[in-house]
């Protein structure tokens, strides 16, 4: 009985979070309220379940909300419009430095974590180089999900959040072990971007007037016409000049974020009591009074508010999940599915799984609803729930997420690159899977996820 209403709770879930009927919050909290009063708990056991669910995520809550408020106040102070700037003088008309250009550009912009941010400053800052040249706006979307993807894995960012919450680790537990694996993402995101580039130098070279394909969705004439003019165009600024900027105290928030993220890796000091500390010497440093402090946190209250709401629904549904008995059941019934010899392998699998699976799961639906009945099965096999987290962070809706059109950002980027979304995910898909196996081998080499447990 347990077992196969756990089955169908989390098979309800699904359904209502993939076909967006209605949003996270309402679906994470309801459904599994729903099921553990079938199940036949009463009141006082239903609000202990949620009690020890939500008092697990209190932290992780609280580390997200400071951190998106904390990048959000440095940028606003300006603190990447240097960076920026250099990054588009860098990338000249040559396409190889162009192709280069966006994806590092893309990585510096989602240092905060957001990818809505991201594309809205690297899509249009590039997209006249690209026009100018006659170089494919598929390719530029690509590169720009690429350098966003590898950079995603950052514990204030949303996946790995969504991961801790889950197997009840902090996010910097998780990420410090990854360390090596995303600098060896970064590297291979970088290699892929030139790789490109200079395909792209080779189609435009072999043709005097470059058309775009069909799957890009340019016209031929347009295409040629931006080909043709050979007026160099500015790129329009990221991050366009706003009373809020300080540029005077540039070298001072950049101190401050070096240090924030090089005691968040050190470890001395809780993530949460480290974005606390970050986010109040920024306020004060930057906009002194109570009146602009107070303005700069509404400015970025309602991404911060969206995520905690749905974290805490989260810890709802895991609480009931777990202190009801639910994970269990399902996981003694999977186990016996699970092939012995190939249980042991589980977190090189997922790991290897990542990228396509962000086409058939969101974040919400994967880390929420299918990594604990994964960590449960897993631990049959001696795979330890960190490993099967980490696993899936190396893909599953990090690289994997500028493909996946389970999250909002995606819708965005294919946008503003104005490609065709099937032939977005067709383009990228083969490069952002190669760069996750690149960095799940490295996070094999390393450690950080075991090839064989038990």
């Amino acid at each position: 009985m347990l077992t196969a209403l756990a089955f169908a709770t989390i098979a309800v879930l699904l359904v209502l979070l993939l076909s967006n009927r209605v949003s996270a919050v309402v679906a994470l909290i309801s459904v599994p309220l729903a099921a553990a009063a079938l199940a036949g708990f009463g009141p006082e056991e239903i609000t202990g379940f949620v009690s020890a669910g939500v008092g697990g995520v209190v932290g992780t809550v609280a580390m997200f909300v400071f951190a998106i408020l904390f990048f959000g106040v440095m940028r606003d102070a300006g603190l990447f419009d240097p960076v920026v700037e250099r990054v588009l003088r860098f990338a000249g008309r040559d396409p190889v430095t162009i192709s280069v250009a966006t994806v590092v550009l893309a990585m510096v912009c989602h240092l905060d974590g957001a990818g809505a941010t991201t594309f809205l400053i690297t899509v249009p800052a590039m997209l006249p180089l690209y026009e100018a040249l006659g170089m494919r706006r598929l390719l530029l979307a690509a590169l720009a999900g690429l350098g966003a993807g590898v950079m995603n894995l950052v514990p204030w960012g949303g996946p790995t959040a969504r991961a801790a919450t889950t197997v009840g680790t902090g996010a910097n537990e998780l990420w410090t072990p990854l360390i090596p694996a995303q600098a060896v993402g970064v590297v291979a995101a970088i290699a892929v971007a030139y790789l490109l580039g200079r395909r792209e130098r080779r189609r435009l070279a072999a043709s005097t007037a470059p058309t775009e394909s069909t799957a890009s969705g340019e016209s031929t004439e347009s295409a040629t016409a931006a080909a043709a003019d050979d007026t160099p165009r500015q790129a329009p600024a990221a991050h366009t000049a706003s009373e809020h900027a300080r540029p005077r105290l540039f070298w001072v928030n950049a101190a401050l974020t070096l240090a924030v993220v090089g005691v968040l890796i050190w470890g001395v000091l809780s993530p949460e009591l480290v974005f606390m500390i970050g986010l109040v010497a920024a306020l004060v440093v930057n906009y002194p009074g109570m009146r602009a402090q107070t303005e700069r946190i509404n400015a970025h209250a309602q991404g911060a508010v969206l995520m905690a709401s749905t974290l805490l629904a989260a810890g709802v549904f895991l609480g009931v999940m777990e202190e009801s008995g639910m994970i269990e059941a399902m996981a003694s019934s999977m186990t016996g599915a699970v092939p012995q010899a190939a249980g042991p392998a589980l977190p090189v699998v997922v790991g290897a799984l990542g990228v396509p699976m962000s086409l058939l799961f969101g974040p919400d639906a994967y880390y929420f609803a299918v990594l604990p009945v994964l960590d449960a099965v897993g631990a049959g096999f001696g795979a330890e729930a960190d490993a099967l987290a980490r696993a899936s962070l190396v893909g599953q809706e990090t690289v994997g997420f500028p493909i996946s059109p389970l999250t909002g950002s995606f819708f965005l980027l294919t946008g503003l690159a104005k490609v065709p979304i099937g032939a977005h995910i067709r383009f990228l898909l083969p490069w952002a899977w190669l760069v996750s196996l690149i960095m799940l081998a490295a996070a094999v080499l390393t450690g950080a996820v075991p090839v064989w447990t038990g």
